[in-house]
């Protein structure tokens, strides 16, 4: 009677490790002798593999199936059987195939809705079985080597183990711990402001006080930088009274909500009765509080214009100053929460200047542009102005910094600009600084009888500072050892002519890339009344004559920069206090007043106007690193 093939034992999976002797076996039963014929995962007969048994040593996985088949063409396929090969060290020569672990599960932290996977990999002849447990609990149809869990939450969290196990032993994982992170904090939203303006002021040039050599040099450095951070900055030097109030409406007509306004000052200054004022160039000797600008007044101004943040940085001497008169009428402000104060010394105490190298800075501005350019709330910076200033031996124990403030939120210099929503304010705000910021444009002058062609071009490095240059362009057959004298008119006054400020101010223009032939610097434009025309005048040698001749043509420049502004519109010009206009090639010299006494080099000088009708010479026996005294008299 024929039977059948019936295939009674099925060969095995295995996983072990490269080059292990691995036997397959399979067992059946049928009519008459059996034949048998492995085959691998390409169905290529296997050489040799025509027994029940077949022996392999692999170095990377495979697969095979058996055919048993009779003499009567019966046949049967057994199941394929893996022999899985994992590369893994630490398995004993003596291994017989009872489950060995290689991979083990690993602790893992999560975020909540996160996908984890867990996976576990042993060694086994027959290949091992798996099975997951959280919390000591079996994990329903999870019996694979890999354990994937979506959406984690607290109910996914515990201790995971696999137990893994063969017809030989059971083995355990070791455990992982799979813990929840605390969600991710929701992020600060980004603070921008609508727009950045900063109103710079210096004044060194004093009619009735001493002068003073650093707001030059502190006005100039510190705008460039606030330029970086993307303010829109007016700088402005020697103003008087009214022009320090004119030019304060000014500012005051581009803050608008969302706006970062800036307003900084370098110069003379005292305090009376917890309020601060700013000493104009004109202030008379005693001077009053209605000679002088209220520190309080500005920022109560610009609070009334529901700016985003204000800051007030002032780098001038608090000393107390008692007088007869009036207060500034001031109403308290409401508790907006946007107002910084950055007061570069403490209540009755003095702010120093000090020239170091040929440069001159007040030592507040000095550290201030240090740190200006973080990306750190306002008031952080102030702190490490603070900390620095603090470790300067030259005013250590006379000078600190102090820090004022109604901030609610970190808001930085740095912040970006967001002009969306904001156009019509914005396109209101540009024209009016561009207003006074325009160069005139570089033009050239044609000398006919010569035939020489001189190009005129124009610097700005304070918004009432224009720089003129003037340039031979081309050579003439009838020109020869030609030389240029630039003037204005009207005739505008130098502050610069003084004792090193020249020398200081050249060295402002020193990358401009340009090599003139004459240079006119032509100051505190504010006080123009008309336009500006710019005078060249040409000396040279006829080639055929040998006779000096002298030619001169004239340029309307109209009014440049703040001079757009009228900011002394009201008021004429004093032509007294001007000086004759120079080149750099002709300079005149002008006379200081015995009050423009500047510090020597290395040492610190007072930024405090004194106050009294009468000043008495004060011999000085400190060494040069201590600052000099300046002491008012009440």
């Amino acid at each position: 009677m024929r039977t059948e093939v019936i295939i009674l034992q099925q060969p095995m999976s295995v996983c072990v490790p490269p080059n292990h002797e691995v036997t397959l076996r399979v067992q059946a039963i049928g009519t008459g002798a059996l034949n048998y014929q492995w085959f691998d995962k390409q169905q290529t007969e296997v050489a040799g593999g025509t027994e029940p048994v077949l022996t392999v040593s692999l170095q990377i996985s495979g697969k095979y199936i058996c055919r048993v088949s009779d003499l009567y063409c019966n046949y049967q396929f057994t199941e394929w059987v893996k022999v899985r090969i994992l590369d893994e060290p630490g398995v004993s020569h003596t291994w017989k195939g009872e489950p060995h672990i290689v991979i083990h599960p690993i602790s893992q932290t999560v975020k909540p809705g996160e996908t984890f996977t867990l996976k576990c990999k042993a060694l086994g002849k027959p290949a091992p079985a798996y099975k997951w447990y959280r919390n000591g609990r079996i994990l329903p149809k999870q019996t694979t080597e890999t354990l994937r869990i979506e959406n984690a939450s607290v109910d996914t969290v515990g201790s995971y183990l696999c137990a893994v196990s063969n017809i030989l032993e059971e083995r355990w994982s070791e455990a992982a711990e799979i813990e929840m992170a605390p969600p991710d904090p929701k992020p600060e939203p980004t603070l921008m402001a609508t727009d950045k303006v900063a109103l710079l002021i210096g004044n060194l040039n004093y009619n009735n006080h001493p002068g003073l050599m650093a707001p030059t040099m502190d006005v100039h450095e510190l705008a460039n930088l606030l330029q970086q951070l993307g303010f829109r900055v007016v700088s402005l030097l020697d103003l008087t009274l009214q022009e320090m109030q004119t030019a304060i409406d000014k500012f005051l007509q581009l803050l608008d909500r969302g706006v970062y306004a800036v307003f900084y000052y370098a110069g003379h200054g005292y305090e009376h009765s917890g309020r601060n004022y700013l000493v104009a160039i004109d202030a008379p000797r005693p001077y009053r509080t209605e000679n002088c600008v209220c520190v309080q007044k500005v920022m109560h101004n610009m609070q009334n214009k529901k700016a985003q943040l204000n800051i007030i940085l002032l780098d001038t001497c608090r000393k107390w100053y008692k007088q007869k008169g009036p207060l500034s009428d001031i109403k308290p402000s409401a508790p907006l929460g946007n107002t910084v104060y950055g007061y570069a010394t403490s209540e009755d105490a003095e702010a120093f200047e000090v020239q170091d190298g040929g440069k001159s800075s007040g030592i507040f501005t000095k550290y201030l542009n240090k740190h200006v350019l973080k990306p750190e709330r306002v008031t952080h910076v102030l702190e490490q102005v603070s900390v620095d200033l603090g470790k300067d031996p030259l005013v250590r124990g006379r000078q600190v910094v102090e820090i004022r403030h109604t901030l609610t939120e970190p808001r930085a210099l740095t912040d970006p600009v967001r002009t969306s929503g904001h156009t019509m304010e914005l396109r209101r705000r540009d024209a009016c600084w561009k207003q006074a910021n325009v160069l005139p444009c570089r033009r050239s002058l044609d000398f006919q009888y010569c035939g020489v062609k001189v190009e005129l071009s124009f610097s700005a490095l304070f918004s009432n500072v224009l720089v003129v240059f003037a340039s031979l362009k081309n050579s003439s057959t009838m020109a020869q050892d030609c030389s240029l004298i630039l003037e204005s008119e009207p005739q505008m006054q130098d502050i610069f002519s003084g004792s090193g400020r020249s020398e200081e101010m050249d060295s402002l223009l020193v990358n401009s890339g340009e090599t003139p032939d004459c240079t006119l610097r032509l100051c505190c434009l504010q006080r123009l009344q008309g336009p500006l025309v710019i005078k060249v005048t040409l000396h040279y040698t006829h080639t055929q004559t040998k006779e000096r001749l002298t030619e001169s043509r004239e340029l309307d420049i109209g009014r440049p920069l703040i001079a757009s502004c009228k900011l002394n519109q009201m008021k004429p010009v004093d032509r007294r206090q001007e000086s004759r206009v120079h080149t750099v090639d002709h300079m005149s010299n002008i006379r200081y007043s015995h009050h423009q006494n500047h510090p020597r080099p290395g040492r610190p000088c007072t930024r405090k106007a004194e106050n009294r009708l009468q000043s008495s010479a004060k011999s000085s026996s400190m060494s040069s690193n201590e600052p000099e005294e300046n002491d008012e008299n009440e």
